[in-house]
């Protein structure tokens, strides 16, 4: 797969118009890699080069956030299961848009109705017939601080009868292909310093780059420990620290 850097014009484009979350996922999809460390590969003596990975980490802020709770209702029909439903999803927007939830922040899911058959385990007879209507309300945001409250509150409602289901808000950082540029530069840097002083322990100097593998970013909690070969990107957090690798060959003079 070609790296996200290869990505013509118009595909950029494309990219940004991609909703936050939708996006973030994306350049994990392209292969996020971790790595902390810095890995040497040695000086090739045949060919004068020497290839070292730098990185470059930076502590980054959340900047837009997706969230929603869904709500269910049962009852003996799918008409009245779906009755049932709208006073209880109506009670949820009102409560959201109290706490500062804006018209255009929110979004009501399709209905969606499940049916549940009792049958008789000898005979195969029907029993009973059940339905449950279930339908999310969806949150986007970029004041994450806010919508990061009213999570927090929101189970409220349950104590109120509102049989919900809070999911954890997802926290994304929406500037990621500029700062994916700025990042992969300072690790080229950083790779540079140390081929440098590889060098110098050899007597020699580091010349033009004749290759460079452009890497990834792992994006985690904050000071965490994680690696992994397929990548990572946390959305649980508002902080994140994002981790950026580079591969570069330099020429040895």
């Amino acid at each position: 797969m070609a790296p996200l850097a290869s990505l013509p014009q118009h595909g950029w484009a494309l990219l940004r118009r991609t909703p936050p979350l939708v996006f973030a996922m994306a350049v994990l999809g392209v292969g996020l890699i971790g790595a902390s460390t810095v890995l040497v590969k040695g000086i090739r003596q045949a060919n004068d080069t020497i290839t070292v990975t730098g990185t470059s980490t930076e502590r980054i802020r959340s900047d837009y956030v997706d969230w929603s709770v869904e709500v269910r209702q049962g009852g003996a029909s799918q008409q009245a299961a779906y009755q049932s439903l709208q006073p209880l999803v109506q009670q949820v927007v009102t409560f959201l848009k109290a706490k500062g939830i804006a018209a255009d922040e929110l979004e009501l899911d399709a209905v969606g109705t499940e049916k549940e058959e009792v049958r008789d385990p000898r005979t195969g007879e029907l029993r009973s017939t059940s339905w449950t209507a279930r339908q999310a309300v969806k949150v986007g945001s970029r004041d994450v601080e806010k919508v990061h409250r009213i999570a927090g509150e929101i189970g409220v409602l349950i104590g109120q009868g509102v049989p919900l289901t809070i999911n954890r808000p997802a926290y994304t950082f929406t500037g990621l292909a500029e700062k994916r540029v700025e990042m992969l530069a300072k690790a080229t840097r950083d790779a540079r310093a140390r081929a440098q002083a590889i060098a110098r322990e050899a007597g020699s100097g580091i010349g033009a780059i004749t290759n460079a593998d452009t890497g990834s970013f792992q994006i985690t909690v904050p000071d965490s420990t994680e690696t992994s070969d397929t990548g990572s990107y946390d959305t649980t957090t508002i902080q994140k620290d994002i981790t950026a690798v580079m591969a570069v060959t330099f020429r040895v003079d």
